[in-house]
């Protein structure tokens, strides 16, 4: 009697697991090495780029000092994810439609959202989801991962109208454990969206280690069950990161479907400013071995030695910025503060009974 074939279960996982190498062009002493991944950018743009990414470290350290003086609300930090967040944004259009999480209000802003009304967001004001008509985003999602099935709805839109646009959207790597992160790229696969989805991983869900989240080895490999392609980039090689999601967007708008990216990052800071204790989970060594890869300074390296930026630029762009948050800050501060009478009016269109009574007591109170 012939003896029956085994299958090689764990050969099966092995080969699932060999395709998803980490993409990357500037190693972290900003040394090129990978020249097909270093973008056909100009000086200019370059320049533009760093001066992003700049304004964003000091956002948040300027959003961080507002949070703790009690003029800011909730606050999630992004030190650290500049090359992930403004690099990635760097490559889109705006007409492109931007769904970001509570962590990207960096991107929101650099989209067109008004910084004093990014301040009014964090700080629970209706007035902060008051959008321009010509900015194509919608406000911070909280729910973890909800983006995504919206995005991948948005994305279908476009495809339907034949927008030469795309969607793009970020979660974090908690977020790839989420229902909804699978719906949505199952759904934009299916019908071949317009859309680029990023997955940030800075390591941990709020404390949850990512290893302890998922067996995959990367998390790009999701994409293979929504039959669309994945790819891991160092999310703190701000080159890598750009040429890489330029190149997804022209998949995408070309009629391909939609493309998922895993960017290997790392927040610096809190999970969010609202209680979270970050040494309670993660260890001084670690925060110095990322802390070493940090993409500011390694963008800084490549670009002094191309001749294209300085400490005294830098310094030009921080003292900006914090001139701007200045502003900002005080536009938000002239916003009316807002009225328990105000949510109910805006609860219905023609308001019932029940409804009329509690404006009229709460009125009451606030005219006293």
């Amino acid at each position: 009697m012939a003896k029956k074939k085994t299958i090689d279960f764990q050969a099966l996982l092995d080969k699932a697991h060999s395709d998803f190498p980490m993409y990357q062009a500037l190693d972290k002493d900003g040394n090129v090495v990978n020249e097909a991944l270093v973008p056909d950018l100009t000086d200019d743009e370059l320049v533009e780029l760093m001066t992003r990414m700049v304004w964003s470290r000091v956002l948040d350290q300027r959003s961080t000092a507002l949070n703790r003086q009690g003029r800011l609300g909730f606050f999630a930090p992004t030190a650290g994810q500049e090359a992930s967040q403004l690099a990635s944004h760097f490559a889109f259009e705006k007409e492109d439609v931007l769904l970001p999480g509570y962590r990207d209000v960096p991107q929101l802003i650099q989209h067109g959202l008004p910084l004093s009304q990014a301040f009014l967001w964090s700080r629970g004001h209706a007035a902060g989801n008051y959008y321009p008509e010509t900015l194509q985003a919608l406000p911070p999602q909280i729910i973890i991962g909800a983006q995504y099935v919206q995005a991948a709805g948005v994305a279908l839109g476009l495809k339907m109208r034949k927008k030469p646009n795309v969607v793009f959207t970020y979660t974090g790597d908690g977020g790839s454990s989420q229902g909804d992160f699978y719906e949505g790229i199952n759904f934009a696969g299916a019908y071949k969206a317009n859309a680029v989805f990023f997955i940030q991983n800075n390591g941990f869900a709020i404390s949850t280690p990512r290893e302890k989240q998922t067996a995959a080895v990367t998390l790009a490999q999701k994409a293979v069950a929504a039959g669309i392609p994945g790819i891991q980039v160092d999310g703190m090689d701000p080159l890598a990161m750009y040429t890489v999601t330029k190149m997804a967007r022209e998949w995408s708008i070309a009629g391909n479907g939609p493309v998922l990216i895993e960017a290997m990052t790392y927040r610096y800071g809190a999970h969010t400013l609202s209680g979270d204790d970050p040494t309670r989970y993660r260890s001084k060594e670690m925060d110095n071995e990322w802390v070493a890869k940090d993409p500011l300074i390694r963008f800084r390296t490549y670009l002094e030695a191309k001749g294209l930026w300085s400490e005294e630029k830098e310094n030009e762009v921080i003292e900006n910025t914090k001139e701007e948050i200045k502003v900002a800050i005080a536009e938000a501060d002239k916003q009316p503060k807002q009225k328990v009478s105000d949510f109910l009016k805006s609860m219905f269109e023609d308001q019932p009974q029940n409804i009329k009574e509690q404006i009229e007591i709460y009125e009451a109170k606030e005219s006293k």
